[in-house]
C-alpha cells in the first residue's frame, strides 16, 4: 500500500511556539513510517512557512529555522491540487498532501485559523475542524454552548478593552473573591491570574489584555481539576480520567510544564462512579462543541462532588509524558497507536 504524505506543522506565530516544538518532535518520533511519510513544515515565530529537511533533534533544540535545513514553502490555494509548493531559487517543487496534522498550540494554530486554510483547499485535517477549534479556543462561547448542553459552568462575565474599571470591580464583587482573570482566547495558562483580593484585579486585567482583546473573569471553583482524553468522530473513545494535585495556587504555565509543586494522577483518585460521570460529561462537551479527531476536555470536580466545565484543548500537549497520551496509555493505547489512530480518523484506515 502506498504510504500517505502527512504534513506535520510545528512552531507558529504564537506565545506557545516553544510548546509546539516539543509536541511536534515527539509526534514525529512516534509516527508509523511504514504507513506514513511525515513532511515537516516549520512555521517561524514571525509566521513564515518552510519545508524542513534537517535532523528532527533541531526541532527539539529550536535550531531548526536555518538556511541549510529550510526552504520557503506555501500551500497551493487550488482546491484540486492538494500540494505544498516548495520555493527553491531555481524551481518550484510540488509535494502532494494526503492530510495535515497541525501541532500548533494557541493562537494562529489551535484557534481555527490554520484549520480554515486546509479546509478551504480540501485537505483532510487531523483533529478538530475550523468551527470547533475556534469555539473551543473561546472560553466564553465554549461555556455558553456547554451550559446549553446541560453541563454546569463557572459563573463569569466578559470585559472588552477600554471598559470602565469601576464597572469591572463592581461585577467582580458579585462573583466574590478569589476569582480568575483569563484572556478569552489563549492557551497554556498565558495571561491567567488568580486574584485573591480586590486591589489585585486591575493589574490582572491588564495582563490578560496583553494576550487578547477580550477578558473573562470567572468564579473560583473549589475542589480540583480533572481531565478526560476523547478520541473519535462519531464513535467516541475516552481515556482514563486524570487528576491534578496542586500544592498551592493554580495549574499555571510553570506547573504545566515542570510539575514543580504539583502532581498528575492517572487514573484520578476518585470513585469509579464519579469517573464514569466525568467521562460522560466529557463526551457531551466534545459533541456540543463539534469536536472530531481528538481533544482533551478539562473539568473541575468541586468540593460538593459536582462536575463543572473548564475548557477544551483541541491540540493538547503531545509529548510522551503529556496528559492526553498518558490518559490513553492508561486504557491500553500506547503513544504510537494514538498518533496512528488520529491520522486514520482523518484519512481512513
Amino acid at each position: 500500500m502506498k504510504k500517505r504524505n502527512i504534513f506535520v506543522l510545528f512552531g507558529g506565530c504564537s506565545p506557545e511556539y516553544s510548546v509546539s516544538l516539543e509536541s511536534a518532535y515527539s509526534v514525529i518520533k512516534h509516527i508509523d513510517t511504514d504507513k506514513y511519510t511525515p513532511v515537516l513544515i516549520g512555521i517561524s515565530s514571525e509566521g513564515d512557512w518552510y519545508r524542513f529537511d534537517g535532523d528532527i533533534e533541531k526541532i527539539a533544540k529550536d535550531t531548526w529555522c536555518n538556511p541549510s535545513d529550510c526552504t520557503p514553502a506555501v500551500l497551493s490555494p487550488n482546491r484540486t491540487a492538494h500540494t505544498l509548493l516548495v520555493l527553491h531559487p531555481d524551481r518550484v517543487v510540488e509535494i502532494p498532501i494526503d492530510a495535515a496534522f497541525p501541532i500548533l498550540h494557541g493562537k494562529n494554530g489551535e484557534d481555527g485559523t490554520v484549520q480554515g486554510l486546509f479546509e478551504l483547499v480540501g485537505i483532510p485535517l487531523v483533529g478538530c475542524g475550523t468551527l470547533s477549534s475556534a469555539l473551543c479556543m473561546d472560553k466564553d462561547r465554549a461555556h455558553k454552548l456547554a451550559h446549553a448542553a446541560g453541563v454546569p459552568v463557572p459563573a463569569s462575565f466578559v470585559l472588552r478593552k477600554n471598559v470602565d474599571a469601576e464597572i469591572a470591580l463592581a461585577q467582580a464583587e458579585n462573583l466574590g473573591y478569589p476569582l480568575f482573570v483569563k484572556p478569552v482566547r489563549a492557551g497554556s495558562s498565558y495571561g491567567i491570574t488568580k486574584v485573591i483580593t480586590r486591589p489585585e484585579l486591575p493589574t490582572a486585567i491588564r495582563l490578560a489584555f496583553e494576550y487578547d482583546d477580550e477578558v473573562i473573569i470567572e468564579e473560583c471553583i473549589t475542589g480540583f481539576e480533572v481531565g478526560c482524553a476523547v478520541m473519535g468522530n462519531d464513535t467516541l473513545m475516552v481515556g482514563e480520567v486524570d487528576e491534578i494535585e496542586l500544592a498551592d495556587g493554580f495549574f499555571d504555565f510553570t506547573e504545566k510544564y515542570t510539575l514543580k509543586t504539583s502532581a498528575i494522577h492517572v487514573p484520578a483518585r476518585i470513585p469509579k462512579e464519579k469517573a464514569e460521570e466525568i467521562k460522560r460529561t466529557a463526551k457531551t462537551i466534545y459533541q456540543a462543541l463539534g469536536c472530531c479527531g481528538f481533544a482533551r476536555v478539562d473539568m473541575f470536580l468541586d468540593a460538593q462532588g459536582k462536575v463543572v466545565f473548564n475548557e477544551v484543548n483541541t491540540i493538547p500537549g503531545f509529548t510522551s509524558h503529556s496528559r492526553y497520551p498518558n490518559m490513553m496509555k492508561a486504557v491500553g493505547m500506547p503513544f504510537e497507536q494514538v498518533v496512528s489512530r488520529v491520522i486514520e480518523l482523518a484519512v481512513g484506515a
